[in-house]
């Protein structure tokens, strides 16, 4: 089986033909190409999403095994499969079919611009963070205890002080704190929660509002569950560094905070939630900036994410209190 896929319009003609004949005749073209994925627009409504490479198939199949039971409880917009491909003679893996969500990438707007939906995301989250059953899936490096990712994060630290990436070298020391406080704090002692395991700001679609701020944006949607995932909830509060300055990110932990499972006055604490979730963050941005420091996709916002992490006037506190 191939490690890598050629995908193009015209493949995803082909599927569409085989599979989905009624589909077939729409206008196709390529809008976002992955590490793990490529997406198709279908038509006005439609989007096709196909693993790139063999990696990406256990996502996809995770997004079509779970999201149709998830997305009824969420409060946002989510990639519903709408209809499923099998695997063929022109393709050897599965793939989707899914709604189309207009919109701009929160990765493409100002920073300033998401205080405005910080608190619907967060009620979106927090909507997740149920506890998953037992036959959830499990990703090996995300939402688990971030004990497990110590050799594998210190080595990256390495890498860059030898050279690698594009992390200033000042940044490396004030980083890599963040990421042992993180470490060393209480770790999550409850079942395993749903994760969706990837808030970064390219995975999140907003509808901007007017240029001249009367109107701010408005969360559209939030994409790619591939990593979804049960474990620690904490791993996606890390988008309270990758998507927010400080002002949203106070917005943000306040309302989880006043909507978590488990929170004031109910049976699941968890004081050392935001010192993991700044780890995590550590690491995501850190995993971008020094092992893909050109990915034009990723990078814009995983260096806005650890200057915030680091030198943004709420650096270094939790933003809220536990």
């Amino acid at each position: 089986m191939p490690l890598d896929h050629p995908i193009d319009a015209d493949l995803v003609g082909h599927l569409l033909a085989e599979q989905h004949p009624d589909l077939a005749g729409l206008p196709r073209h390529v809008v976002a190409e992955g590490w793990d994925n490529v997406l198709v627009r279908v038509g006005d409504d439609l989007c096709v999403r196909l693993p790139r490479r063999a990696q990406g198939v256990p996502l996809i199949e995770h997004e079509q095994r779970w999201l149709p039971a998830l997305a009824p409880r969420l409060p946002v917009v989510v990639p519903v499969p709408v209809r499923v491909g099998a695997p063929s003679p022109r393709y050897p893996w599965p793939w989707t079919v899914t709604r189309w969500v207009s919109g701009a990438r929160s990765a493409d707007r100002p920073r300033r611009r998401a205080s405005a939906w910080a608190v619907d995301l967060a009620d979106a989250l927090a909507a997740l963070h149920t506890t998953a059953p037992p036959d959830a899936p499990h990703n090996p490096v995300r939402a688990v205890p971030l004990a497990t990712r110590v050799a594998a994060v210190t080595a990256r630290f390495d890498r860059a002080r030898a050279g690698a990436g594009a992390v200033p070298l000042e940044d490396l020391d004030l980083a890599e704190a963040r990421w042992r406080a993180g470490v060393a704090a209480p770790a999550w002692a409850h079942a395993p929660a749903w994760v969706h395991g990837d808030p970064h700001p390219a995975n999140l679609v907003v509808t901007p509002g007017a240029d001249d701020g009367a109107r701010g944006d408005a969360l559209a949607a939030l994409l790619d569950f591939g990593d979804l995932s049960a474990g620690d909830p904490a791993c996606d509060l890390a988008t309270a560094w990758l998507a927010f300055d400080a002002s949203g990110r106070a917005a943000f932990a306040a309302a989880y905070e006043a909507r978590r499972p488990g929170g004031p006055g109910a049976d699941r604490p968890d004081p050392g939630r935001w010192r993991r979730a700044g780890a995590w963050a550590v690491a995501m941005a850190t995993g971008v900036l020094v092992d893909a420091p050109e990915d034009p996709t990723n990078g814009p916002w995983a260096r806005a994410a650890l200057d915030e992490l680091l030198h943004a006037s709420d650096a270094g506190d939790d933003p809220v209190e536990p």
